[in-house]
C-alpha cells in the first residue's frame, strides 16, 4: 500500500461509512417495525421480501439498481471501448429484458405470492427438480457479485494505489454486514442512496472527459467507437442479444423486487421504471467509453504502470477507472470512485441476498427442513449470505476471466432456466418428465459449442465456424431445443397417463398427484372469487336497498 491517495482514501472511507450507515438505519426501522403476525411465511418475508411493504418511490430506485451495478456500467464502457457501441447490448438488453418482465411475469408472479423464483418451479416440476435448477441460478448470482467485487478492485487499485485484494475483501465486507442484519430493507434503502451517487458521479465525469484538450470531439471518431457487425458475426450479434433479453429474465434479483411489491399492478410498473432506468444509467457509460476511444493514452501514464501498450489500454477492463484517473480532475475523481463503489455494492448486496434466500427458502426448508422455525430459517439465510460472500470474493480474487466466467453462467440461466421458467408460469401441461429431458438437453448442447474459459474443445461445429469461435447462434439453438423438449416429453407423457397406455402406479415422479392438486387449487381459487364478487353484488344491493 505505498504511495496511496490519502485525499482519495478518506473520500471513499466517508462513502463507505454513509452506505454502512443507510443500511444500519434501515435494518434498525425493520427490527422496530411491528409483526403483523407470528406465522414462519411471514417472518421469513420480512428479510427476504420486506413484508411485501417497499414504497414506489424506493421501489423504483431498488428495480433500477437491478442491474446498474459494477460490472454494468465498467461493462458498458470496456465494450464501447474495446468492440464499439454497436456490440454494448448490456444497455437496451438489460432495458429489455426488465420490459418483458412487466408484460409476461411480474402480474402473474406476484399475485400468486410467491416468495422467490424457485417457487413456481417447485410448484410446477417438484421440489427435488427446483433444486436442481438452483444450481444454475446460485452460479449466476456468486460470479455476477465476483465480477463486479474484481471491477471495483481494479477501480481502488488504479485510482488509490491500494493493495486489490484489501479494497475488494473490505467492500464485500460492508456489502454483506447490512445485508446479514437488514435482509432487502438494507439492500433497497441502500439502492436509493447508491443509485444518487452513480448518477451524479458518471454525468458529472462525462463534460471533462470530452472537453480535454487530448481528446478528440467524439463527432469526428465515430467510426473507432460505433464500432461495426459484418458476415458471420452477425451470428454472435444475434446469439448474445437474445442471451441479454431472455437471459434477463429468470434472476432472482429481478424477482425479489417484484414479490416484494405492494401490489401486482406496482410490480408491473416498477419493471417498467426499471427498464427506463436502466438505459438512462448507461448512456454516461456509453459517452465515457466513446471519451476513452477518442483520447491518445502516449505518455499519459507512468511508464512504470505498464497499463498502456502503442497508445491504448492493455487491460480493457480498466477503460473506465482509467478515465477517471488520468481525463478527469481528483476532486471528480473521488466522486466518480464513489459512482464505480456505489454500482458495485448495490449489486453485491443483491446478488448475495438473493442466492442466499432461494436457499433458505426453497432447499433447507422444503427439502431438508419442512418444519423449522422461523428464527431458523432466518439465520439459514444469514449464514448463506456470509458464505455466498466469501464464495464470490474468493472467485473475484482468484479468477482472472471474471467476466467470461459469469458471461458463461448466464448462459446456463439462458439456455436451463428461461424456458422452465416460461413453463412454469404460463403453460399448463408441462410437468416434470418434461423439465428433466429438457434441462440434459440444453445442457449437452450448450456443452457441444465448447467453451474457451475452462478448456472445452466443441463437441461440434456449427456452421460459420471461424478460428475457434462458433459464430453460429447455437445459445438460441439450444435454448430452442430445451423449450422444445420440455413441451413435447411433457405432453407425450401426459397423454400417455391419461389414456392408459402407463399406469397410474408407475408416476414415480408423482406427476400425477401434483396436477391434480394443482386443479384443485385453482378451483378453490375460482370458487373463492366468484364467492368473493357475489357477496360483493349482495352488499352493494343491500346498500342500496337501505339508501333507498
Amino acid at each position: 500500500m505505498t504511495d496511496v491517495n490519502v485525499a482519495g482514501l478518506i473520500s471513499i472511507i466517508i462513502f463507505y461509512l454513509a452506505i454502512l450507515g443507510v443500511g444500519i438505519f434501515a435494518a434498525r426501522k425493520k427490527n422496530k417495525k411491528p409483526k403483523r403476525d407470528g406465522s414462519v411465511e411471514q417472518q421469513t418475508n420480512e428479510v427476504i421480501l420486506a413484508g411485501r411493504d417497499i414504497g414506489a418511490v424506493i421501489g423504483c430506485f431498488t428495480m433500477t439498481a437491478t442491474w446498474v451495478g459494477g460490472g454494468y456500467i465498467n461493462g458498458t464502457a470496456e465494450s464501447v471501448y474495446k468492440s464499439g457501441l454497436v456490440w454494448a447490448q448490456a444497455p437496451w438488453g438489460y432495458a429489455t429484458s426488465l420490459a418483458i418482465g412487466g408484460l409476461l411475469f411480474a402480474k402473474p408472479m406476484r399475485e400468486a405470492k410467491y416468495v422467490t423464483m424457485l417457487d413456481p418451479l417447485q410448484h410446477k416440476y417438484g421440489k427435488v427438480m427446483g433444486a436442481f435448477l438452483y444450481i444454475p441460478a446460485f452460479l449466476g448470482e456468486s460470479f455476477w457479485s465476483a465480477s463486479i467485487l474484481s471491477a471495483l478492485g481494479a477501480t481502488l487499485a488504479v485510482i488509490l494505489h491500494l493493495d486489490m485484494n484489501l479494497s475488494v475483501v473490505i467492500s464485500t465486507c460492508i456489502a454483506v454486514g447490512y445485508t446479514f442484519f437488514g435482509g432487502l430493507y438494507s439492500v433497497a434503502y441502500t439502492d436509493v442512496l447508491q443509485l444518487i451517487c452513480i448518477g451524479i458521479g458518471l454525468w458529472l465525469t462525462v463534460p471533462f472527459t470530452l472537453t480535454r484538450s487530448f481528446v478528440a470531439p467524439i463527432t469526428e471518431t465515430r467510426d473507432l467507437w460505433l464500432g461495426s457487425v459484418s458476415g458471420a458475426e452477425w451470428g454472435l450479434w444475434i446469439d448474445y442479444a437474445a442471451l441479454l433479453i431472455c437471459g434477463g429474465i429468470p434472476w432472482q434479483v429481478y424477482f425479489q423486487r417484484v414479490l416484494s411489491s405492494k401490489s401486482p399492478r406496482r410490480a408491473q410498473i416498477l419493471s417498467f421504471v426499471g427498464a427506463f432506468g436502466c438505459f438512462l444509467m448507461a448512456i454516461p457509460a456509453v459517452l465515457i467509453g466513446a471519451g476513452a476511444k477518442s483520447m491518445d493514452w502516449t505518455n499519459m501514464t507512468e511508464p512504470s504502470s505498464n497499463l498502456v501498450e502503442n497508445g491504448t489500454i492493455k487491460d480493457t477492463r480498466l477503460v473506465l477507472p482509467m478515465v477517471l484517473q488520468y481525463a478527469t480532475p481528483g476532486w471528480v475523481s473521488f466522486i466518480g470512485l464513489g459512482a464505480v463503489s456505489a454500482a458495485v455494492m448495490s449489486s453485491a448486496d443483491s446478488s448475495v441476498l438473493s442466492a442466499s434466500s432461494m436457499f433458505g427458502h426453497n432447499i433447507y426448508k422444503l427439502i431438508f427442513r419442512p418444519k423449522a422455525s422461523a428464527k431458523e430459517i432466518i439465520w439459514v439465510i444469514r449464514i448463506g449470505i456470509v458464505v455466498v460472500g466469501f464464495i464470490a470474493t474468493c472467485v473475484g480474487l482468484t479468477v482472472k476471466s471474471i467476466y467470461d466466467l459469469f458471461r458463461l453462467c448466464s448462459d446456463l440461466v439462458f439456455v436451463i432456466l428461461f424456458p422452465q421458467l416460461v413453463g412454469a408460469v404460463h403453460i399448463p401441461f408441462v410437468n416434470t418428465y418434461g423439465s428433466i429431458c429438457a434441462y440434459v438437453i440444453g445442457l449437452l448442447l450448450r456443452v457441444s459449442g465448447g467453451e474457451e474459459l475452462i478448456g472445452l474443445p466443441p463437441l461440434f461445429k456449427f456452421p460459420y465456424y471461424q478460428n475457434g469461435r462458433q459464430y453460429f447462434p447455437f445459445r438460441i439453438l439450444a435454448m430452442s431445443m430445451s423449450f422444445a423438449t420440455l413441451l413435447s416429453v411433457s405432453y407425450l407423457t401426459n397423454y400417455l397417463f391419461d389414456n392408459g397406455y402407463i399406469s397410474e402406479e408407475r408416476d414415480f415422479l408423482k406427476v400425477l398427484k401434483r396436477r391434480d392438486k394443482g386443479r384443485q387449487q385453482g378451483k378453490d381459487i375460482l370458487l373463492t372469487e366468484k364467492y368473493t364478487k357475489k357477496t360483493g353484488a349482495d352488499n352493494e344491493k343491500d346498500g342500496k336497498g337501505l339508501l333507498a
